[in-house]
C-alpha cells in the first residue's frame, strides 16, 4: 500500500501518475492524504466557472450529481483517467482512495524525491487554487460537529 501526501501537488499531474501506477500489473493500492491540499492549476476564475458548470448541469432529480468535498473531487479526476468500461479499470479505481487530512493509515510512504514533478512550484504561470477553496466556492456543505 502506497501513501501519498498531496499537499502543494498538482491534481491533474498526481491524478495521472496514480492511474497509471493502478493500472499496471503490479495491483498497487493508493491512499492519498490531504487531499484538499492539492493544486489545481489555473486562475480561480478559470477553475470555479468549470466547476460550477459541472455542478449546476443537469436535473435535480437524474443528476449527474457532482460531488463537493474535496477527496471526492480528486478520486472523480482519476476516474476520468481510467478505462471504466473494462474490469480491469473498475478493479483499479477500488484500489484508489483519498482522506482528507492527515490519517493513521499503516503502510510505506511514496518519497517525496518521485513526487517533486508534480509539485506546484514547477507551474510556469503560478496561478492554482486550492481543492478545499474550490470545495467551499462551490457549495460543500460542513456538517457541524
Amino acid at each position: 500500500m502506497q501513501i501519498i501526501d498531496g499537499k502543494d501537488l498538482v491534481l491533474g499531474r498526481l491524478a495521472s501518475y496514480v492511474a497509471k501506477r493502478a493500472l499496471s500489473e503490479d495491483k498497487e493500492t493508493f491512499n492519498i492524504i490531504n487531499a484538499e491540499n492539492i493544486v489545481i492549476s489555473g486562475s480561480k476564475k478559470m477553475v470555479l466557472d468549470r466547476y460550477k458548470f459541472l455542478v449546476e448541469v443537469g436535473d435535480i432529480y437524474k443528476g449527474p450529481f457532482i460531488s463537493r468535498m474535496p477527496d471526492r473531487l480528486f478520486r472523480r479526476a482519476v476516474k476520468g483517467m481510467l478505462p471504466m468500461n473494462t474490469t480491469r479499470g473498475r478493479e483499479a479505481f477500488k484500489r484508489i482512495m483519498a482522506y482528507i487530512g492527515e490519517s493513521e493509515l499503516k503502510g510505506t510512504k511514496v518519497s517525496s524525491k518521485d513526487l517533486e514533478k508534480f509539485h506546484k512550484k514547477n507551474l510556469k504561470d503560478q496561478k492554482y487554487v486550492l481543492l478545499k477553496d474550490l470545495s467551499e466556492l462551490i457549495g460543500m456543505k460542513i456538517k457541524n460537529r
